[in-house]
């Protein structure tokens, strides 16, 4: 009958994102900064585009924590 055309023209035949969704995401990404080492009252208080933003990049996460920690040793 069909050789699966319409998955192959739009991206309108693509699962929408639920709420549900967004927030298990959201919950995951706090996750994964609390591994870095960030604290957790830290990443509590942050939106979810600033979580996202850092969780993109876990290198300047890395070096912030680490420039923050030599701060707190100096004092």
């Amino acid at each position: 009958m069909g050789t699966g055309r319409t998955l192959r023209k739009e991206s309108h035949v693509r699962p929408c994102k639920t709420p549900a969704g967004k927030a298990q995401r959201s919950k995951v990404q706090r996750q994964r900064l609390v591994k870095f080492g960030m604290a957790e009252d830290e990443v509590k208080i942050m939106s979810d585009e600033s979580v996202r933003v850092l969780v993109q990049r876990p290198t300047v996460v890395k070096k912030m924590l680490a420039k923050k920690a030599a701060l707190a040793e100096a004092k």
